[in-house]
């Protein structure tokens, strides 16, 4: 609900009030973001937002005020939200409002890019207007509200009304200065095999911290999500503030504190070598940044994001039904692989109770090995002579539906596509472009680079029942031509997804990059589900899947079960905690099944039937995170049905310790007044008795133990 009062514009969510309002000067200010307020004209309540302090002396010291869109360089030398270049050859701007527009639904248009939708929800949008006559340049903010959820989603678009260019140096999706607190801040940061570690860090005076990655893609190294909170924040208590960006690209999120104590938080495309030449009556858009707001710890956020990302962001129509189990050949065979053995692993996978095959890479062109081929999306018949037609007929007739792996971003040197087209991949003139991977970038800034691939990729899903697509890009950007290439190559990006996830709606798209590299809100407008990491030792994706989980909805992390010792960290885990790990998300298998023992294949056979009761769960619940292992040996989560009628519990202990009881695991979230039942032993608990005192978890003496449990409603 968005409600005009005076001078005072106040957006209503779920529990949240955002208001904001203009001075007497025409100035944009913000008065509040937090728990619900009731409706009045703020504007009037001049003690509560009047500064004393400032350098300027004829006018309001914006330096002082907590602002919307705020600029740099007149009255406020703090950083700012958008930094342009005026025809007059200086970066000074000043906003003024000239008009407020509420539009009914989620109107914000971001030209391209992928942002929140209405669905079944009730939303509101606000777009405020603001000009600066000097240069003849505006900006128009739009901020959307649902009634049903804790979140502001906002973006800008930025307006040349000049008879000049105007140069953009920086234009960030959302700007929110905070009041005078104690704040941290926590972002998501990492590598290769070590995604989104949870890294918490106190705010100081003076001290800017900038989660950002300049990559070419959303990034291993840091994730477009970040959060502001209370010192004292935690999963169920204390004030958080969530930022998550709707965008692949090169990203920034900012935080800094003024020489007041006031916070200022910035979150948009990263600056860093960003230019943008904004030629006369043309426009500029932001990404989207989704802000959320909760007065009750980590989890309560979690759980709004969850919902409007399952509801009003991803358009797949497998996002709310339960995915089938899977099987990848890639660590199983590599590029080694014939058809008879794809065979082989398909019909043994079948006997198990696994629903998909997917053929992963070295099906095209001539691919053994990392150094050849990519681009030519034409199948080698020496190793597949039925072709992919022919072979996902076979896994058919098996009992399998078929999938496969593309790579279509990438061109490899040694193919065909690059000897025909070498001015294709992105490179710069004057230097020989860095190969990673013995591969190149396909320039997706080019509409007939954008055409080949939709044309290439969907060419193959025409020829065959292909009901599945593992969508990789593994190489980071370099060698960018000009500033701001990388917003042009994401949009390239995004108009490539959504031909043909549009064009083939039935098949199941899964987003990877070298595993996490590029696991964002943007991409999950395309596709439901992302390859969280290509490390999937058990012990290591406990962090990996708890952090990702503070943001990202439960059934959108891709999570395998994978040979042991592991291939990545060489770890031996038990088949059990491998598989208790790989519950949490859209669960699948990772190796050669025809070399499983009889008792590892029945075993994997009961993880396969425990996972069909499951994850009708994943698809919608609510999660809970019981125990932190960021804060010592002890790894919980918690999934709850919207009905609470089931209750998923997973608990873990890393190493075991001699002559040490386990502490009780408190669930959370649970009906008080009902009785729930142990589908394994068939003990009954009260609601109140699992949520108050707990149950005893009795691990095995043994290192990476792991229990699963599976209550229902009596």
């Amino acid at each position: 609900m968005i409600i005009k009062n005076g001078k005072t514009i106040h957006l209503q969510g779920k529990n949240i009030s955002y208001v904001i309002f203009e001075n007497d000067e025409g100035d944009l200010l913000h008065f509040h973001f937090g728990k619900k307020l009731a409706d009045r004209d703020y504007s009037l309540m001049t003690s509560e937002w009047a500064e004393e302090w400032g350098f300027a002396t004829n006018e309001v010291p914006l330096d002082v005020y907590a602002q919307e869109y705020p600029s740099y360089g007149h009255s406020d030398l703090r950083n700012p939200s958008y930094q342009i270049i005026n025809k007059y050859g200086n970066a000074v701007s000043q906003m003024k409002v000239t008009e407020y527009k509420i539009h009914h639904g989620t109107t914000a248009d971001v030209c391209g890019m992928p942002c929140l939708f209405k669905g079944s929800q009730s939303a509101d949008t606000l777009e405020v207007i603001l000009y600066d006559s000097a240069v003849d340049f505006e900006v128009h903010l739009y901020y959307t509200v649902f009634d049903e959820y804790d979140i502001i989603a906002r973006n800008a678009l930025l307006v040349n009304k000049s008879d000049t260019p105007i140069e953009i140096m920086s234009a960030y999706s959302a700007s929110l200065d905070l009041p005078i607190g104690d704040y941290d801040m926590i972002h998501f940061a990492g590598a290769w095999g070590r995604e989104r570690e949870m890294i918490r860090t106190p705010l100081q005076l003076g001290v800017k911290v900038e989660a950002e990655n300049a990559r070419g893609g959303s990034g291993h190294q840091m994730n477009p999500f970040a959060m502001i909170c209370s010192r004292d924040a935690d999963e169920t208590h204390g004030e958080v503030y969530g930022l998550s960006l709707i965008y692949s690209g090169n990203h920034s999120t900012a935080a800094k504190i003024d020489q007041f104590g006031g916070l200022r938080v910035l979150q948009g495309i990263n600056p860093f070598c960003f230019k943008w030449d904004l030629k006369q009556n043309k426009s500029f858009y932001t990404p989207q940044s989704v802000i959320c707001y909760s007065g009750e710890g980590f989890g309560k956020m979690s759980r709004e994001y969850h919902d409007v990302y399952r509801n009003n962001l991803m358009r797949s129509e497998f996002t709310k039904k339960p995915r089938p189990i899977l099987i990848n050949n890639w660590e199983g065979t590599y590029f080694d692989f014939t058809e008879e053995k794809l065979l082989s692993m398909a019909k043994r996978a079948k006997e198990a109770g696994i629903e998909l095959f997917v053929l992963d890479d070295g099906w095209f062109g001539k691919r053994n090995n990392d150094r050849s081929s990519l681009g030519d999306w034409t199948v080698n018949t020496e190793k597949l002579p039925s072709g992919i037609d022919g072979l996902a007929k076979k896994i058919n007739d098996i009992g399998l539906k078929f999938g496969l792996w593309f790579e279509p971003e990438m061109i490899s040197p040694d193919s065909e596509l690059y000897r025909k087209h070498p001015n294709w991949a992105v490179k710069v003139n004057e230097r020989n472009p860095v190969e990673i991977r013995h591969q190149l970038i396909l320039d997706l800034s080019r509409d007939e680079v954008c055409d080949y691939v939709i044309n290439a990729v969907s060419n193959i899903l025409k020829t065959a029942n292909i009901e599945y697509v593992k969508w990789d890009m593994n190489r980071q950007m370099t060698d960018m031509m000009r500033g701001g290439y990388n917003h042009e190559y994401t949009l390239g990006y995004y108009k490539v997804m959504s031909a043909i996830t549009e064009a083939f709606p039935n098949v199941l798209f899964e987003g990877c990059s070298a595993g996490g590299g590029r696991f964002d809100s943007g991409v999950l407008a395309y596709m439901p589900q992302i390859w969280t990491s290509d490390n999937s030792d058990a012990v290591s994706r406990l962090k990996i899947q708890y952090s990702t989980s503070m943001c990202y909805p439960v059934y959108s992390i891709s999570s395998h079960v994978t040979a042991s010792p592991n291939h990545q960290v060489g770890r031996i885990t038990a088949l059990k905690a491998r598989g208790d790990v790989a519950y949490m998300g859209t669960f699948g298998y990772e190796l050669d099944i025809t070399k499983a023992s009889n008792t590892e294949f029945e075993e994997i056979k009961q993880q396969i039937e425990f996972e069909k009761q499951i994850r009708p769960l994943m698809c919608d619940g609510d999660l809970y995170r019981l125990q932190n292992l960021y804060e010592g040996n002890y790894c919980s989560w918690e999934i709850i049905s919207k009905d609470k009628k089931q209750v998923f519990v997973f608990a873990s202990r890393v190493l075991a310790v001699a002559q040490s009881k386990n502490p009780r695991l408190k669930l959370q979230g649970l009906d008080y007044g009902k009785q729930y039942r142990d589908t394994q032993t068939g003990e009954i608990y009260g609601g109140d008795f699992l949520m108050h005192r707990g149950i005893k978890i009795n691990y095995k003496t043994e290192d990476f133990a792991t229990e699963v449990r599976l209550l229902e409603m009596c």
